[in-house]
């Protein structure tokens, strides 16, 4: 599970993941690739370990809590990420949900060719996605809000990844589930951007293109975009 916190990513793994850091001959990331490190069951989670990439292992929910806690009210400006090694990450997901109210949404990359579609709005590029209606599928609700806020017409194929990111709205903390899909355009003849959602732009943009926009975007549109490259089915 990844969530995305104030834009940094907040990475959960279980027992076995977090072993592997210590494992120099595989391909996961080892100690090296962090700046701090937090033994939980030994050391606090201080706000001075806010900086670069962290790793706390023994993660337990109530580390979970103070994570969320020190995030909410402590200087994390030079934080890049977190990386939590959980004793039971079935737990520790459902402590970093439980502060939030959560909304589901679905949203994808579309492709034409070698090109993608961004939109642009309030002032950074952005993937298309939204909130699912009742009853309405992960699948089905992704190309709804594609044709709705592109006016492009998709063909919905396989789940890229899933996200959370949180944000607040009439004084509530959310948490936002996007499920996202690969998908292929059927017809862009009629693609304009929804203004009401305050999209400004509409964009195909080809690889070199579509890394530049990205300097300008979410940490977890580019996360989507880096997995959807790596043809992740996560």
């Amino acid at each position: 599970m990844i969530v995305f916190i104030n834009d940094r990513p907040i990475r959960l793994v279980g027992p076995k993941a977090a072993a592997q850091l210590t494992n120099s001959g595989s391909n996961s990331p080892t100690f090296t690739d962090y700046d701090e490190i937090v033994d939980a069951r030994l050391e606090s989670l201080k706000e001075d370990s806010l900086h670069g990439h962290l790793l706390v292992l023994n993660t337990t929910p109530a580390t979970v809590s103070k994570v969320l806690n020190l995030l909410q009210k402590a200087d994390a400006s030079h934080l890049l990420s977190i990386t939590l090694g959980c004793l039971d990450k079935a737990a520790c997901e459902e402590a970093i949900k439980k502060p939030f109210k959560v909304i589901k949404a679905a949203g994808g990359i579309v492709y034409k060719g070698d090109k993608i579609l961004l939109m642009f709005r309030r002032g950074v590029w952005d993937l298309p996605k939204g909130k699912l209606d009742a009853g309405e599928s992960s699948k089905q609700g992704a190309a709804r809000e594609v044709e709705e806020e592109t006016g492009v017409r998709v063909a919905v194929s396989e789940r890229i990844c899933t996200t959370w990111h949180t944000y607040k709205l009439n004084g509530n903390r959310i948490l936002k589930r996007t499920k996202w899909y690969r998908m292929s355009v059927l017809d862009d003849s009629h693609m304009t951007p929804q203004a009401d959602e305050d999209i400004e732009k509409l964009a195909w943009l080809n690889p070199k293109e579509t890394k530049l926009a990205l300097t300008n975007s979410f940490s977890s549109i580019r996360f989507v975009i880096d997995e959807a490259g790596k043809g992740s089915n996560v």
